[in-house]
């Protein structure tokens, strides 16, 4: 029976977080279950979640009050403790400026790590990918510890503790394996690949706010007051995708794989929650994700039409758009799916060619202004394609 901890707390206050994450620690095991973790003497490596550029308090990152209120607890047991992550466009050091992470990093002498130098890793008992390039930060440390935000995300439904490695690929280097896994299920077998080449140790998630409907990005905030906790990022998944509506965590395709390939503890019934009761805490008004499904598996010419009519599809929100580009300068394809073009009131906007999009939603998830959202074709409704 894998243990987790569900820890109610209603609001961004660090001696709060701090409080709740040491209660989780001790409904687990107290100190010989940290020490287990981490050992005396260890680096210990944060990997918040830095998506792209955004304000203090958006609901798109890890909350700068969350990562402070961890980094209270685990300086009385690293040897040194260090933070980092490449976001999907710019610098992480900049974002982590801006969101107020770096400002916490300043008070408690955490070292920032920028995820700019990739290494090669060969993993040879993969389930989809053996050769890699990731960060060596990522690499060079005793332990990882993820700091996933609970979100929406437009193709794989659910981003949290698993997902939160992608932030190990290196800054462009995430476009290609869009590219090259256009299916979400595809996808998350490389993500799973991916935590076994980074080997995260914990998972602490932050669920405070959660982000709801046109994530991972362009969602809206919801009050949904967790933290989540436990060595199994699947486990600690489950519970997440629990609380937010999902009864069985097997329609996330991250949590069906990994349960599929015996990756993780995935069920309900075999994970011990400590703490909050998941009933107790669970909501009914969460709005999912709009995702893209599996639409790869009768072949490429079946495939190519299955898409062209029920395939969700990326789509403008026009009275939002700045016409910036970053849509074009995102989009993993070549010639790319989406191309500015010459629009009498507001200069350019984007126009998708959709027979060539894979539906990898990269253009929607790094959107700055939110103006990209996900859409269903008519008959993608009636058959209720996800």
């Amino acid at each position: 029976m894998e243990k987790t901890a569900l820890l109610k707390c209603p609001k961004y206050d660090a001696e709060m977080v701090e409080c709740k994450i040491r209660e989780g620690f001790e409904l687990l095991g107290g100190e010989d279950y940290i020490r287990n973790i981490i050992p005396v003497n260890s680096s210990v490596l944060l990997k918040p979640n830095l998506l792209i550029s955004e304000k203090i308090g958006s609901p798109t990152l890890t909350h700068h009050v969350f990562f402070e209120g961890v980094v209270r607890v685990l300086k009385d047991y690293a040897g040194q403790l260090s933070f980092g992550d490449s976001p999907g466009i710019g610098s992480g050091a900049k974002v982590a400026e801006r969101c107020g992470i770096m400002d916490v990093a300043r008070r408690y002498g955490v070292e920032c790590r920028e995820f700019k130098k990739e290494v090669p890793y060969s993993l040879e008992k993969a389930l989809r990918c053996r050769a890699w390039n990731v960060a060596a930060d990522a690499l060079n440390c005793d332990v990882l510890i993820t700091l996933p935000k609970l979100k929406t995300h437009a193709m794989a439904f659910f981003t949290g503790a698993i997902k939160n490695q992608f932030g190990c690929i290196v800054g462009a280097q995430k476009a290609g394996w869009h590219t090259r896994m256009p299916n979400a299920h595809d996808f998350c077998r490389m993500l799973l690949d991916l935590n076994d080449v980074v080997k995260p140790s914990y998972a602490i998630m932050d669920g405070i706010v959660a982000m709801q409907g046109n994530g991972p990005k362009s969602g809206d905030p919801y009050e949904l007051g967790a933290i989540i906790m436990g060595q199994s990022l699947s486990a600690v998944d489950s519970v997440a995708v629990q609380l937010i509506g999902y009864d069985d965590p097997l329609e996330i395709p991250a949590l069906k794989e990994a349960h599929d390939h015996q990756w993780g503890t995935v069920l309900p019934e075999d994970i011990e929650v400590l703490g909050e009761a998941i009933s107790e805490m669970k909501v009914d008004d969460f709005e999912k994700a709009r995702a893209a499904g599996n639409f790869f598996f009768l072949g490429k010419r079946f495939n190519d039409l299955l898409t062209k009519f029920v395939a969700p599809y990326p789509a403008l929100i026009r009275s939002k758009c700045v016409s910036c580009g970053r849509c074009v300068e995102v989009c993993p394809e070549n010639p790319k799916a989406v191309n500015m073009h010459p629009d009498k009131k507001q200069g350019s906007l984007p126009k998708w060619e959709l027979d060539k999009c894979i539906r990898c939603f990269c253009c929607q998830e790094l959107c700055p202004a939110g103006a990209i959202e996900i859409k269903q074709t008519f008959l993608g409704k009636l058959l209720k394609i996800k």
